[in-house]
């Protein structure tokens, strides 16, 4: 331990003198110096420092290389001049705009990895520098700089940006695939119901004017032979049973024909036809049944795929309440206005949970949002286990063809 000018030893160490003293003091500095030396050499990374002129005041031999110079071909040049003048595509790097040359002038540190420095064959490699101003006593004295070459890890962003816009254009040629895929099948399903409702419809004119005439004409022949068997009881009330029977088979006949093709829907329009849908729901099932159409002001009915659509997801939508829910109570809401048609049926029932309605199985929901889709529509479905089921149909109309509502919907959601 030093006291004044004396050096305390162990061992009888003799005190030393003023001279001993400095040249102790002499030898710590070139130590220290040797070691921050040694500690400049030993790194990776590019070390320097700069004067407030911008001058170089030291580099180790890692940034030197880096730079493409000898050591003493740094010392006391201009860095900015010499290795960050311009910026990857050659034009000039204004010095005012320097973040190195700002670290000391403003005394703010910075950290960048979006530039380069320039080497002395003229090349350039990318680089990721930070600069700390040097304050002493308050008063900045320059900047230290570090610096790393960072080609590598920008080859390696470059190959997996190229690896990326590689993945992405991929995945947009597969999306657009599955999309026109997606697209084809909804034209093809458009197409089968198109030619499924035009089956229905032959058959069922066909079952109209093949079998119902016969079976009318059967009816007549019927009632003429009973009419001359008045005298024998036995074959009269056979002929009353037989045209009992027949007049069964042509209210079948009739039924299956609506089913096929409702004759409403042709006759009267969409309008009509769902209110009778409503009606014959609501007699059949014996469910509460509270029904409300609001229909806009000369708002004429779609007709053709569109109306056959909308009638068939409306239809869809009652058959799986009589046959799924177990509802007391059904409400039905059907609204036409400013362009778009909404049919809402909600129920009381047992409801499910939300994967019974997504089901790849669930062919009935599958065929309303098919049918829906293809006109521009979507059907949604809301429920929960023993909270019922609402579900939505929202399809557009044609183009300019709805007006105001004069009419109230009361309740409609």
């Amino acid at each position: 331990m030093l006291s004044g000018s004396m050096v305390a030893c162990q061992d009888g160490c003799t005190p030393a003198t003023p001279d001993t003293t400095a040249a102790i003091s002499g030898t710590g500095a070139r130590l220290w110096n040797d070691r921050l030396t040694l500690l400049l050499e030993s790194t990776g990374e590019g070390i320097f420092g700069i004067d407030l002129d911008g001058r170089c005041t030291f580099i180790n031999r890692a940034g030197a290389q880096m730079l493409g110079y000898a050591t003493g071909q740094v010392i006391g040049r201009n860095m900015h001049e010499l290795i960050h003048h311009a910026y990857p595509d050659g034009r000039n790097y204004p010095v005012d705009e320097c973040p190195i040359f700002r670290a000391f002038w403003k005394g703010l540190p910075c950290r960048i990895d979006s530039e380069v420095f320039w080497r002395a064959d003229g090349s350039c490699f990318p680089a990721e520098y930070s600069s700390h101003p040097i304050i002493e006593d308050g008063v900045v004295l320059g900047a230290v700089v570090t610096l790393v070459d960072i080609s590598e890890r920008k080859r390696t962003e470059e190959m997996l940006k190229l690896a990326k816009d590689g993945l992405e254009r991929r995945v947009e040629e597969r999306t657009q695939a599955l999309s026109d895929a997606l697209r084809q099948l909804r034209e093809l399903s458009a197409y089968l119901d198109t030619v499924r409702e035009d089956e229905r419809t032959r058959i069922a004119r066909e079952i109209h004017d093949e079998l119902g005439s016969l079976l009318v004409g059967l009816k007549f022949d019927v009632t003429w032979l009973g009419k001359r068997l008045i005298d024998q009881p036995e074959l009269d009330r056979k002929c009353l049973s037989m045209g009992r029977l027949i007049e069964g088979a042509v209210e079948n006949v009739g039924r299956i024909i609506t089913d096929l093709r409702p004759s409403i829907l042709d006759h009267q329009g969409l309008w009509a036809a769902l209110e009778w849908q409503a009606q014959e729901f609501a007699d059949a099932s014996e469910i509460a049944c509270d029904s409300r159409i609001a229909i806009a002001t000369d708002t004429p009915a779609p007709a053709g795929r569109l109306a056959i659509a909308v009638f068939r997801i409306f239809q869809e939508m009652l058959s799986n309440v009589a046959r799924h829910a177990q509802a007391r109570a059904v409400s039905i809401r059907i609204l036409a206005q400013d362009g778009m048609l909404r049919v809402e049926v909600s129920d009381n029932g047992n409801g499910a949970p939300a994967s019974a309605f997504d089901s790849p199985r669930a062919y009935g929901v599958l065929g309303m949002r098919e049918r829906a889709g293809h006109f521009g529509g979507d059907i949604r479905i809301e429920s929960a286990p023993g909270a019922g089921t609402h579900v939505r149909l929202r399809i557009p109309l044609q183009p300019g063809t709805a007006r105001d509502d004069k009419r109230a919907l009361g309740a409609a959601p």
